[in-house]
C-alpha cells in the first residue's frame, strides 16, 4: 500500500475531494482561518487586534506611521486613530463567496465576532495583545450572544424530565400518565411525589406555574382562555358576521332537512340552536363556525330511507324520522368524543385524498339528481310509479328523462331561475369581492328566499300547484323537545345506523379539520384572540360534545364548515362570541320568526341545495387533472370506483368501497420496509442511496451495506428478511425473486447496518432483528451497526437486552459512522489472514477497493 505523497511547503497530505491551497488562501494571512465556520455553529479563535483584514484608507503607509490599531476592552472592539481615518468593509469569506456587498451584515457579523462569548476568563486584566491565540475579552453583560446560546441547557430551553420513571417515554411520569394523559395524571390522580413526577408537572413547577389544575382546565375549556381576552371592539364585527351567516345559513339548514334528511324542516334550525354555543365553548379554532353540512345530511336521509324500505315506519311519519335522525347525530357525536378521549385525533389521516374527493364528488352529483325530480315538480308522479325517491341515481335519471313531460312549468321556471340568480350572484361577488370586500355582506341567498316568498304571497302561486313549505314547527309541539337517543327503544335504529353514523363522524371531522388549519388558532393573528392553538383531539372532543347535545334535540349533524367558516372571517367575526350570537338569532328564529317561512317555494330550497351540490362537483376537475400530470393512475382509478359505485348503486356501497382501499392502501405503506443499499460519492466518504443512481456510486467490495431509514415496529418487520434477502441476491429490492442470483456470494462478507433513521423499536421488531443476525452468524457473515442512537436511548438498551449487540461481536461493531465500519472490516479481515497465516509469502491483498 503506497504512502501519501507529501504536498510541497511541508504540507499535511491532503484529503481527496478537498484543495488545500487557492488564490485566495495563498494570500490570506498564516493566521486567518481557511474554512471561516458560523459564529452560531461552533466556536474559533478570535481574530487579534494585529488581524490585517482591516485595511485603512488614509494614504499612510504599513511603517508605523497609520493610524492606531483597534482597542479592544470589555466593551468590544474600538477603532482609534485620527479623525480622518476611515475604515473600508470588513473583507468577510462568506461574503465574497456569496458575492453580496451588505454593510450592516459586515457589521453585524464583527458585532456578534466582538462578543462572542467564551465560558474562559481572560489572562489578565485589560486588552490583550497577545496575538491570534490570546483568551477571548470578557463580553458585555447586555446583548451578549449568550442572551440566545446558553451552554446550560437547564435554563431557558425546557427539556425532559430528568427523574424519569419511564425510560424514554415522551412524557415519563407513571403509569396513570400513559393511560390517561398528563392532564389525568397530574391534575386529578397524579402525586407531588418528585420521583413520579411527569414532564409537564416538573417543567410547570420550575418556571413558577403555581396552579396546573387551572392551566389543564384553560386548555381543555378555550372558553376561559378567549374570554378573558374579549373586548368590546370585537362586538361589532361578531354581531354583523352572526346576522350575516344566520341570513344565509338558516334557510340553508331548512333545506337541508326538508330536501336531504326527509325531516321535519325545523330540525335543521336546531343544529344552529345548539352546536355552534357548545363549540364556542371547547373548540380549538376561535373563527370557525358549526353547522348541518350536506353530505351528513344526505347520509342521514338515507338511514331514513332505509327505515322506511324496512317497514319501520311510514313516508309521513314525521316524528320517527325526527328520532332516527336524533340517533344518528347522537351516534356520530359519541363516535368522535371517544376518539378524542383516546388522543384519536390521527384519525383524519386514514382517508385518502382520492377517497374523499371521489365520494363527495359522488355525492354532489346524488345531490344534484335528487334536487332535479322537485324542482320539476315531479314528486307526486315519483310516488305514483314507485321506487324512484329510494332507488339510486342511475334510476332516477332514467326517471327523468321518461317523465320530463309530466313537469310543472311554474315549478321548473321559480326553481332554476332561483339556480341560476344564486349562481350568477355568486359568481359576482367571487370577482368583485377583492376590489370590493364590502361585497361579502350582501345576502344573496336571504334575497332570494325573502323574493320568493314575497311573490308566492302576493300572487297566489301557491294556488296554481307551486309546493310551498307550510307551516314550520316541531312535531311533537314543544319548541325544542328532549329525547335521550340512546334507549334500548332505539337499538333497531342503532343497529341500522352505526356504519353510517361512522362515516359521518368521520367526514365531519376532516371537513371541520381542514377548515380550522386554513383558518387557523390563534398564534400569529394580528388581531382577535391570541395564544389558542389547535389540537386535533380537542377538537374531535368538542364536536362531539356538540352533536351528542343535538342528538339529545334530534338536531341534523353538524360540523365545521370551510365555507361558512370563511363567511364568518371575511364579515368580521374574530372570536368564538359570533358563534354564541349565530345560536342566539337562531333561537329567535325558532320562537318568533317561523311562521314567516310559511310562503317560502320548496323548489327555491331545493335550487339553494343544488348550487352547494355543484360546489361539491366543481372541484373535482382540478384534482383529476393533477393526478393525471403526475401519472397517478391508483388514485384515478380509486376515484372512479367510488364515484361508480356511489352514482350507479348506494352511497353505502361506495362508501364500503372507498374505506375498505383507504384502509388496505394504509396497511400496505405502513408495512412495507423501505431499506436501502448504500453506495459511496466517489471521492468522498459520503453514501447514498445506489438505487437512484448506480452508476454514479461505487460499491465496496466484500462489504453490503444496508440503510434503514425508519422505525422497526411488528408492522414493517414481518417482510424485512426478504427484502434483504433481495438485497444480497440481486443488489436491489425491485427484482424479482423469480431471477438467478446474480450478486457474487464474496461481496456480502460483511454487512453494514446503517441505523441512524431507527429512531424507535419495539419488542417485535428486536425479535426479527436479532433472528437476522444469527442467521448472518451462522454463515460467518460480520455484521455491523454504525450511527447507533445514543447508549442512553431505548433503542440501543433493547438491542443489548436482545442479545443483539452480544451476537454481532459486542460493542466494538456499534461504531459511529459507515467509513469506520469499513475501516473496522478491513483490520478484521487482515486479523483474520495473518491468524491464518502468520508469515505470508507476500503482502496482503488490499481490502476496500472498489469495483
Amino acid at each position: 500500500m503506497s504512502s501519501p505523497k507529501t504536498p510541497p511547503d511541508g504540507q499535511g497530505p491532503s484529503r481527496p475531494g478537498s484543495s488545500r491551497s487557492s488564490l485566495r488562501s495563498q494570500d490570506r494571512p498564516a493566521f486567518a482561518p481557511g474554512n471561516p465556520s458560523g459564529l452560531r455553529t461552533s466556536h474559533r479563535p478570535p481574530p487579534s487586534p494585529e488581524d490585517t483584514r482591516t485595511a485603512w484608507t488614509d494614504g499612510k503607509g504599513a511603517d508605523g506611521s497609520g493610524p492606531e490599531p483597534p482597542r479592544i476592552d470589555d466593551e468590544g472592539i474600538h477603532y482609534g486613530g485620527d479623525d480622518h481615518a476611515e475604515p473600508v468593509e470588513r473583507v468577510d469569506d462568506s461574503l465574497v463567496e456569496r458575492n453580496i456587498d451588505e454593510p450592516a451584515e459586515a457589521a453585524a457579523q464583527e458585532h456578534l465576532l466582538s462578543h462572542e462569548a467564551w465560558d474562559q476568563p481572560p489572562a489578565h486584566p485589560g486588552p490583550c495583545d497577545h496575538g491570534t491565540l490570546s483568551p477571548r475579552p470578557r463580553p458585555r453583560r447586555g446583548g451578549s450572544i449568550r442572551s440566545f446560546f446558553s451552554l446550560d441547557s437547564r435554563v431557558g430551553f425546557g427539556g425532559r424530565y430528568a427523574g424519569s420513571t419511564r425510560d424514554g417515554a415522551p412524557n415519563s411520569g407513571t403509569n396513570a400518565h400513559g393511560v390517561f394523559g398528563d392532564a389525568i395524571g397530574d391534575g386529578i390522580l397524579g402525586p407531588d411525589d418528585a420521583a413520579k413526577m411527569s414532564t409537564t408537572a416538573w417543567l410547570a413547577k420550575k418556571h413558577g406555574v403555581t396552579n396546573p389544575r387551572l392551566m389543564y382546565l384553560i386548555y381543555y375549556v378555550p372558553f376561559f382562555q378567549w374570554i378573558a381576552q374579549y373586548r368590546w371592539s370585537f362586538l361589532k364585527g361578531d354581531a354583523v358576521a352572526a346576522l350575516t351567516m344566520a341570513s344565509f345559513y338558516l334557510p340553508m339548514s331548512l333545506s337541508y332537512a326538508s330536501n336531504l334528511a326527509h325531516v321535519p324542516p325545523i330540525n335543521g334550525l336546531y343544529s344552529f340552536v345548539f352546536n355552534p354555543i357548545i363549540y364556542a365553548i371547547l373548540g380549538s379554532c376561535p373563527r370557525m363556525v358549526v353547522g348541518p353540512e350536506a353530505a351528513g345530511s344526505l347520509l342521514v336521509g338515507s338511514v331514513v330511507r332505509t327505515m322506511v324500505d324496512s317497514g319501520q315506519s311510514s313516508d309521513d311519519d314525521a316524528i320517527a324520522h325526527a328520532r332516527t335522525a336524533g340517533v344518528v347525530t347522537g351516534m356520530a357525536g359519541s363516535v368522535i368524543f371517544i376518539a378524542g378521549l383516546t388522543r384519536l385525533g390521527f384519525l383524519d389521516n386514514v382517508l385518502s385524498r382520492p377517497f374523499l374527493r371521489g365520494f363527495i364528488s359522488a355525492i354532489g352529483f346524488v345531490i344534484l339528481v335528487d334536487q332535479l325530480i322537485p324542482e320539476m315538480g315531479l314528486v307526486d308522479r315519483a310516488k305514483e310509479v314507485g321506487g324512484v325517491s329510494h332507488g339510486s341515481s342511475y334510476e332516477k335519471l332514467e326517471f327523468l328523462v321518461t317523465n320530463a313531460g309530466y313537469g310543472h312549468g311554474l315549478t321548473c321556471a321559480v326553481a332554476f331561475t332561483s339556480f341560476a340568480i344564486i349562481m350568477v350572484l355568486r359568481e359576482l361577488k367571487r370577482r368583485l369581492q377583492p376590489r370590493y370586500p364590502a361585497v361579502a355582506y350582501v345576502p344573496d341567498r336571504f334575497l332570494v328566499v325573502v323574493l320568493s316568498a314575497f311573490l308566492t304571497w302576493s300572487r297566489g302561486w301557491d294556488k296554481q300547484g307551486l309546493t310551498i313549505l307550510g307551516d314550520v314547527k316541531s312535531s311533537t309541539g314543544s319548541p325544542f323537545p328532549f329525547r335521550w337517543p340512546f334507549q334500548f327503544s332505539h337499538m333497531k335504529h342503532v343497529r341500522e345506523a352505526m356504519s353510517t353514523s361512522f362515516l359521518i363522524g368521520l367526514l365531519g371531522f376532516f371537513e371541520s379539520s381542514v377548515a380550522a388549519k386554513s383558518l387557523g388558532g390563534g398564534e400569529g393573528n394580528g388581531s382577535g384572540i391570541q395564544g389558542m392553538s389547535l389540537s386535533a383531539n380537542r377538537e374531535l372532543v368538542a364536536l362531539g360534545v356538540a352533536n351528542v347535545v343535538g342528538g339529545c334535540f334530534m338536531a341534523l349533524p353538524a360540523f365545521g364548515g370551510y365555507g361558512r367558516s370563511k363567511v364568518n372571517a371575511s364579515t368580521g367575526g374574530k372570536t368564538p362570541m359570533s358563534s354564541i350570537l349565530l345560536s342566539l338569532i337562531t333561537i329567535i328564529c325558532v320562537l318568533y320568526l317561523l311562521p314567516y317561512f310559511y310562503y317560502l317555494p320548496k323548489a327555491v330550497l331545493s335550487s339553494m341545495i343544488s348550487v352547494v351540490a355543484w360546489s361539491l362537483i366543481e372541484e373535482a376537475p382540478h384534482d383529476i387533472m393533477f393526478f393525471w400530470r403526475i401519472g397517478g393512475w391508483s388514485e384515478l382509478t380509486l376515484m372512479f370506483l367510488i364515484f361508480a359505485a356511489t352514482v350507479l348503486y348506494s352511497l353505502s356501497l361506495g362508501i364500503a368501497i372507498g374505506i375498505g382501499l383507504s384502509v388496505v392502501s394504509v396497511i400496505r405503506h405502513s408495512t412495507r420496509p423501505r431499506i436501502q443499499i448504500l453506495g459511496r460519492v466517489p471521492g468522498t466518504n459520503h453514501f447514498e442511496n445506489a438505487e437512484d443512481k448506480p452508476e454514479a456510486l461505487e460499491f465496496i467490495e466484500g462489504c453490503l451495506i444496508v440503510k434503514i431509514p425508519e422505525p422497526l415496529t411488528f408492522a414493517n418487520t414481518g417482510d424485512l428478511k426478504s427484502r434483504l434477502r433481495r438485497l444480497e441476491l440481486y443488489g436491489t429490492t425491485t427484482a424479482h425473486p423469480a431471477l438467478p442470483r446474480v450478486r457474487s456470494p464474496e461481496h456480502n462478507a460483511n454487512i453494514i447496518f446503517d441505523v441512524h433513521g431507527v429512531t424507535g423499536l419495539d419488542g417485535s421488531g428486536a425479535q426479527v432483528l436479532a433472528e437476522i443476525v444469527d442467521s448472518y452468524r451462522d454463515r460467518g457473515v460480520r455484521v455491523f451497526f454504525c450511527r447507533v442512537p445514543s447508549e442512553r436511548s431505548r433503542v440501543y438498551k433493547l438491542f443489548e437486552s436482545s442479545g443483539i449487540a452480544e451476537r454481532c461481536g459486542g460493542p466494538r461493531h456499534f461504531v459511529r459512522s459507515v467509513d469506520e465500519a469499513l475501516r473496522l472490516t478491513e483490520l478484521e479481515s487482515l486479523t483474520e489472514q495473518f491468524r491464518d497465516n502468520p508469515h505470508p509469502e507476500e503482502g496482503p491483498a488490499e481490502r476496500g477497493s472498489t469495483l
